[in-house]
């Protein structure tokens, strides 16, 4: 299963490369399922494999001139007080069990997989769907975009996950970027976000092996980089759909497993 996972581990920075997004909804089951980490500990490695595939990602973005720094740091600024007060504060108080039906147990790990199942269901629909985006003006609503990337920035700490699928849209809509640097800019927010995030957990004592974390934010890379070289030739719209089917398939598993497999 290890194996497996680490040929896995390519498919986080090929979506990532691809569609600016995916990638962390690919990552926590690989971690739990194939690498058998606990789920809250995937949560915090999720945000470090995630934070430094999507920097490598940024670099090959600057030099396409797909990075917008202000609508970036206007998302991930509010996103990163969210973060913070999700994983430091509120995250740590939640019980090991959170209540008993007969004999089963409802566990904090079970809430976090079902939660992400239900993201990866709602995300996998929103990359199948294929619509035109008619965007009207040109002028960045930056208020919206700030409290946008708040309640973006809860998912992330909950869950582990960069959000991409929202915050590019997010990007279309309310910077009115154009789908290139909505990609580029949606990386560079995931980095900053998850980088906050890892670093929270560091703060409050997580205990990571780094050298797990490098093999796979190696391979995830080489991914990223794939990804990035294929896009310049591809639209990363017309492979959406595919990836999100794959989401799909894999959140419906997750939560028949959590649910009626345990």
């Amino acid at each position: 299963m290890e194996y497996l996972g680490y040929f896995a581990s390519i498919i986080i920075g090929l979506s990532l490369g691809l569609v600016g997004g995916g990638g962390s909804i690919l990552t926590i089951p690989i971690l739990v399922y194939l690498f058998k980490i606990d789920p809250e500990l995937a949560t915090s490695y999720s945000l470090f494999i995630v934070g430094i595939t999507a920097a490598s990602g940024c670099v090959s973005h600057y030099r396409m001139g797909n990075l917008q720094i202000k609508s970036a740091l206007y998302f991930a600024i509010p996103s990163i007080f969210s973060i913070l007060i999700i994983r430091e504060v509120i995250f740590p108080q939640i019980a090991e069990t959170l209540f008993s039906i007969a004999s089963y147990k409802v566990s904090k790990s079970f809430l976090i997989m079902v939660v992400f199942s239900v993201l990866m269901i709602i995300a996998s629909i929103s990359m199948i769907r294929k619509k035109t985006i008619t965007i009207q003006g040109s002028k960045t609503n930056y208020a919206q975009l700030a409290i946008i990337g708040f309640f973006i920035g809860i998912i992330t700490g909950f869950l582990g996950a960069g959000g991409g699928f929202l915050i590019i849209p997010a990007l279309l809509f309310f910077a009115r970027l154009p789908m290139k640097q909505a990609v580029g800019t949606s990386l560079l927010i995931i980095f900053i976000n998850s980088s906050i995030g890892f670093a929270g957990d560091l703060y409050i004592g997580t205990p990571i092996d780094y050298s797990f974390l490098l093999i796979i934010s190696s391979i995830a890379f080489v991914g990223m980089l794939i990804g990035t070289q294929i896009s310049k030739r591809i639209d990363g719209s017309q492979l959406k759909p595919i990836f999100g089917w794959f989401i799909l398939i894999m959140g419906l598993y997750i939560i028949t497993k959590e649910i009626f497999l345990k």
